[in-house]
């Protein structure tokens, strides 16, 4: 365990320096942004059908073709005579089916072969970091770049995208994108929406209360489940699934130009002021100012991507650290089956710090969890208290109100041999 600390201390170090140096660095993405074309009209568009459950928000036109307006469910549809859409009370913009008038199903025809053209744009684009995290970048920050994963990609957890109005993210998935409950993509430095691209090759979903940021073009089905947000676009080859969801359109308007290089570094260089005198006359030469940009360093690139290698290499180590303490629970739980007094909030001793350990080696939620990261102690708080409250829901302990007792001694006695 001991040598697992220094390896993680030393690799948030690395990981902290590279940070302070490269921060403002983004990784280049040829060819620019990805054109949407006139799918990009469309906060939801999808050639099999769109459904909803519950109360959802909408705000934005969506549309489906070829599949007639019958699959489009749950929106409650209304269709004026001789109409080109038709609208919805939880729709806020237009709803388009091929089936109806002029222009709509020539406009859905382009704009389903523009969806499609900018799938495959984004997914040839050449990447700049490979099978990142082995496909679970939970925790991380990333800059803009092309990442890609010839396997399915695992959100569990907060991900952060940092970088400037400018900055391109392309995420190439080859299976499935998933991201877990309650996670979710964050934006930072002025990184927009509307230049973000999840490209997925399988099925994405954007699991309960999970906030999504960025278009999703998927080869397959978009399913977005119960509370999920998505700021962003869903343009799916086959079906969009909502449950009781809010999907926006991206307000900022799409930046075009291309991160190809960090922003040159400018110099002032000063000519200083001579002086001279002649014939009893003082002449004055004014100081001039010119600037001098310095090209990028291929260094500080490089960096940028190793700092991206060391950020999934610490998780891989947490994982390592995790997978270490289950090792453990056995070893903590013969420390509490040995615990013979009552422990509650307010206690202090050594049987306090055996319980946290024990709670901490189990790691099963975020209440364990977060008594990780505070650590054991000789006090028995209110995180120690939520973490063994935790505890004993999870073993089917009723009550479980999170004290000390003779039931929860003898259920660790009976399975922590």
């Amino acid at each position: 365990m001991k040598k697992f600390n220094k390896y993680s201390m030393f690799a948030t170090l690395l990981v902290s320096a590279a940070l302070g140096l490269t921060g403002q660095i983004a990784l280049a993405v040829e060819g620019g942004t990805v054109n949407l074309g006139s799918a990009g009209n469309f906060v939801i568009l999808a050639k099999t059908g769109i459904s909803t459950t519950g109360t959802t928000a909408v705000v934005g036109d969506i549309g489906v073709s070829p599949a007639a307006a019958t699959y489009i469910t749950g929106f409650d549809l209304t269709l004026p005579a001789a109409s080109a859409f038709s609208t919805s009370a939880l729709v806020t913009g237009k709803v388009y089916a091929p089936s109806y008038a002029d222009p709509t199903p020539a406009n859905l025809t382009t704009a389903i072969l523009d969806m499609q053209n900018a799938y495959t744009d984004a997914a040839g684009r050449a990447p700049t970091v490979t099978e990142l995290g082995a496909g679970n970048i939970g925790g991380l920050t990333l800059p803009a770049g092309v990442y890609k994963w010839g396997t399915g990609l695992t959100i569990p957890t907060d991900v952060t995208l940092s970088g400037s109005a400018n900055g391109i993210w392309i995420f190439q998935v080859a299976q499935n994108l998933d991201i877990s409950s309650g996670a979710k993509i964050i934006l930072a430095g002025g990184a927009q929406a509307n230049n973000i691209f999840w490209v997925v090759a399988g099925q994405t979903t954007i699991n309960t209360t999970a906030v999504m940021n960025g278009n999703i073009l998927d080869q397959t089905a978009i399913v977005l489940n119960t509370g999920a947000q998505l700021n962003g676009r869903a343009l799916a080859q086959s079906a969009v699934t909502l449950d009781a969801n809010t999907v926006v359109m991206p307000t900022s308007a799409a930046i075009v130009a291309p991160v190809v290089t960090p922003t040159p570094v400018v110099t002032p260089v000063s000519t200083p002021t001579v002086t001279s005198s002649s014939a009893g006359q003082t002449v004055s030469t004014q100081a001039q100012t010119s600037t001098t940009s310095v090209a990028p360093s291929a260094n500080l690139i490089a960096l940028q991507a190793r700092l991206v290698e060391l950020q999934a290499t610490l998780r891989t180590l947490k994982a390592a650290q995790a997978a270490q303490q289950g090792a453990s629970a056995s070893a903590f739980g013969q420390q509490v089956r040995a615990i013979a007094i009552s422990l509650n909030e307010g206690s202090r001793g050594t049987s306090v710090t055996a319980l946290q350990q024990f709670l901490i080696s189990e790691g099963k939620g975020p209440a364990a969890q977060a008594l990780g990261k505070n650590g054991a102690t000789t006090y028995f708080g209110s995180l120690t208290r939520a973490a063994l409250a935790e505890f004993q829901a999870q073993a089917g302990i009723t009550p479980p109100l999170g004290n000390f007792g003779p039931i929860t001694r003898a259920y660790i006695s009976a399975h922590y041999q």
